[in-house]
C-alpha cells in the first residue's frame, strides 16, 4: 500500500496523460481547463487505495478512478451554472471563463467521456462498474434537486438534509470505493461493505465542509469563510440552531437567513454566534465525529488486514480533522 500522497501523485500523473486536446477546442478546451484546477482528487485515490485494499494493482484502477473525477467535474461544471458561481477552486468557472453554452455542452461531454473508461475493462466489470456509475450519477442528480427544493422552505428536517447530502456528495464517495472493489473482483460482500464506509465517510465529509465554511480558517479553506450563510444555505448548523436556540435567536435567524445583506461581514458574526451559543456547533462536531465512527465500525467485518484497517481509518481521520 501506498502513502495517500503517493496515490493522489499518481493519479495526476495518469490524468496529465489523459489528454483531451482536440478538435472541436470550443467543447474540449474547457474540460481540459477544469480538470486540470486541481482539488483534492478525493474520490479517485479512494478508488486506487479500495483496488490494493482487496489485492489488486492500483494501477488497475486508474480508469475507474478517472472516471469518477471526470463525473465529478462535470457535476461541479453544471452545479457551477446553477449556482450561477463565479469562482471554482480559485479560478473562473467554466461558464464565466467561456459562456453558459459552453458550460453546458462540455459537462454533457464529460459524463460521456466517464462512462467511455470503463470500456478498458472486461465486460463483466464493465457492467458491474456500468451499473453503479448510472445508479450513483441519478443520486447525484436527486441530491442536487433536494438541495435546490430546500433554498426555499423553512422546514427542512435534520432527517431530510442527511438525506441530500447523502445524495449529493456522499453517495460518490462510496461508489469510488466500490469501483476499486470491483476492479480488483472481491465478493459482493465486501464490496456492499467498502460501499458503506465510504457513504459514511461522505457524509461526514460534507458535514464537515459545512462545518468549515463558518469556521474555518480563511488562508487553508479555499473557499471564502461564511459562503453558506451569505447565500442563507440551511446547512446541519443552521437546522440544529433552528432546534437549539431560543425563541429570540430564531426570529433572528430567520430574518437573516431570508434577505440579503450588503453587510456581510455583521451577518456572518451574528449567525456564528447563535451557532456557538446555541450549540449547534458542537452538535455538528459530533455528528462528524459520530458518521466517521460509523464508518469504523464497518471494517470489523471486512476481512482485510490489521494494516489495512489502519489505513483506511489514518485516512477517516485526516478527514475528521481537516482544515481544508
Amino acid at each position: 500500500m501506498l502513502a495517500i500522497e503517493n496515490y493522489q501523485q499518481e493519479f495526476v500523473d495518469y490524468l496529465e496523460k489523459y489528454s483531451t486536446v482536440k478538435e472541436p477546442k470550443g467543447l474540449y478546451d474547457p474540460i481540459q481547463y477544469i480538470l486540470n484546477l486541481g482539488g483534492k482528487r478525493l474520490r479517485p485515490v479512494l478508488t486506487l487505495m479500495a483496488a490494493e485494499i482487496f489485492g489488486s494493482d492500483y494501477k488497475v484502477a486508474l480508469n475507474a478512478a478517472l472516471s469518477i473525477e471526470v463525473f465529478h467535474n462535470f457535476s461541479l461544471v453544471h452545479d457551477d451554472i446553477m449556482d450561477d458561481a463565479p469562482l471554482r477552486r480559485g479560478k473562473q468557472t467554466v461558464h464565466e471563463k467561456w459562456n453558459l453554452n459552453t458550460g453546458i455542452l462540455s459537462g454533457d461531454a464529460m459524463l460521456i467521456m466517464a462512462y467511455q473508461l470503463f470500456e478498458n475493462y472486461e465486460p463483466k466489470t464493465f457492467q458491474a462498474l456500468a451499473k453503479l456509475f448510472s445508479e450513483t450519477a441519478l443520486k447525484v442528480c436527486e441530491g442536487q434537486q433536494y438541495d435546490v427544493d430546500f433554498e426555499t422552505r423553512n422546514d427542512v428536517s435534520v432527517s431530510e438534509y442527511l438525506k441530500m447530502i447523502e445524495y449529493k456528495t456522499a453517495v460518490l464517495v462510496g461508489a469510488a470505493m466500490k469501483m476499486g472493489a470491483i476492479v480488483a473482483l472481491a465478493s459482493e460482500k465486501e464490496q456492499n461493505s467498502i460501499y458503506e464506509f465510504g457513504k459514511n465517510l461522505g457524509v461526514a465529509f460534507q458535514l464537515q465542509d459545512d462545518y468549515l465554511d463558518a469556521f474555518g480558517n480563511p488562508e487553508t479553506f479555499g473557499k471564502q469563510v461564511g459562503g453558506d450563510i451569505i447565500e442563507n444555505k440551511k446547512t446541519y448548523l443552521y437546522i440544529k440552531a433552528i432546534e437549539f436556540s431560543k425563541d429570540e435567536d430564531k426570529v433572528k435567524l430567520r430574518k437573516l437567513f431570508s434577505e440579503t445583506l450588503e453587510d456581510n461581514h455583521s451577518k456572518i458574526e451574528i449567525v456564528k454566534t447563535i451557532f456557538n451559543e446555541s450549540g449547534s456547533a458542537d452538535a455538528t462536531k459530533k455528528a462528524i465525529e459520530d458518521y466517521t465512527n460509523k464508518a469504523f465500525n464497518l471494517l470489523d467485518d471486512m476481512a482485510i488486514s490489521d494494516n489495512k484497517k489502519a489505513l483506511l481509518k489514518a485516512f477517516g481521520n485526516n478527514l475528521m480533522n481537516r482544515t481544508v
